[in-house]
């Protein structure tokens, strides 16, 4: 019988979304979260491998604090680089393939136009770097690794920057938003998509390996992303607050962030006939269900403390990017 689909970082919004989706499709799949399995830990990943007995690896476990990296280099070394360094090593000498999720912070955002996958990486922070530093340990250890740069990545689990512009727009009348960094918004559900699109490959005897882009498709900044979910929002409650524009400069961050982080997909979808839906459509779907699910509405709703830790915001909706 076929192993399952092997997750860590299930916990993330990535990694529930691959195994709640693989679980309506009838696809076998296991999740290990951070309390389960330390992935800097080689025996703890080496144990979870063997005795799951995959088909497949999927690596969503990622430290994703960005400008908390700048100061907190090693954490980040040890989950971006190093863990995913062993995550594919251990399913290497099980004979097993991996997916490991990147990201588009691995470029500097100076291209003029979407990244393609031959595009010289030149990150921009720690976080970016360890990343980078990742897809290279991914490389080294496993040769039947496929790797998916995202970005943007918002969806009904986890924190990201779609919940942290609903809740602020419960509470405030006007959200400061930056306008001048742009970027493709991916949903986790077509994250999920993508995954299972990559296994289905494998399973048709399609060799995998390789890096590949993969976000939502359409391009808009972080202004943009927050003004249509505060339109779709609006269409459910009846409110709309507003949505004002500031520069980069205007809300200046630890960490410097890419000024395009737009992905070109064309790639992935010629490989693995997937394109992830508009960002667009994806919107106002997933705001609408997180609203009827009254999971944003109150400060004492959705959020649990660590997410509301890890989503906080003083004044202005900082751009999140969030795995």
């Amino acid at each position: 019988m076929r192993g399952p689909i092997l997750v860590f970082g299930a916990g993330g919004q990535i990694g529930r979304e691959v195994l709640a989706l693989a679980n309506a499709r009838g696809i076998k799949a296991a999740g290990c979260n951070r309390t389960q399995v330390d992935i800097t830990s080689a025996a703890a990943v080496a144990a979870a491998i063997a005795e799951a007995k995959p088909r497949a690896v999927v690596n969503a476990a990622a430290y994703t604090a960005v400008d908390k990296a700048e100061t907190e280099k090693e954490s980040a070394y040890l989950a971006n680089a190093w863990g995913a360094g062993l995550v594919a090593r251990a399913a290497a000498e099980h004979g097993v393939p991996v997916i490991q999720i990147s990201s588009d912070y691995v470029f500097n955002g100076t291209k003029i136009g979407p990244y393609v996958e031959t595009d010289p990486i030149a990150p921009l922070g720690v976080y970016g770097r360890t990343k980078a530093e990742g897809e290279e340990q991914v490389r080294e250890n496993n040769p039947r690794s496929c790797i998916l740069r995202t970005a943007w990545v918002y969806g009904r689990f986890g924190a990201n920057f779609l919940k942290t512009v609903l809740r602020l727009a419960s509470e405030r009348e006007e959200l400061r938003v930056v306008a001048d960094q742009y970027g493709c918004p991916t949903s986790a559900l077509d994250v999920a998509e993508a995954v299972l699109a990559v296994d289905r490959a494998w399973n048709c005897g399609v060799e995998a390996a390789g890096t590949y882009h993969f976000a939502g498709a359409g391009i808009t900044s972080w202004h943009g992303f927050a003004s249509a979910i505060v339109d779709s929002r609006a269409r459910v409650t009846g409110h709309r607050v507003k949505v004002a524009a500031i520069t980069t400069a205007e809300y200046p961050t630890l960490a410097r962030r890419p000024a395009n982080s737009a992905l070109d997909s064309n790639l992935f979808e010629t490989v693995f006939g997937y394109r992830a839906q508009a960002w667009q459509a994806r919107v106002p779907e997933t705001v609408e269900m997180i609203l009827n699910q009254g999971e944003v509405e109150t400060s004492k709703g959705l959020f649990s403390r660590a997410e509301l830790a890890r989503a906080a915001i003083n004044n202005r909706c900082e751009p999140i990017t969030n795995l």
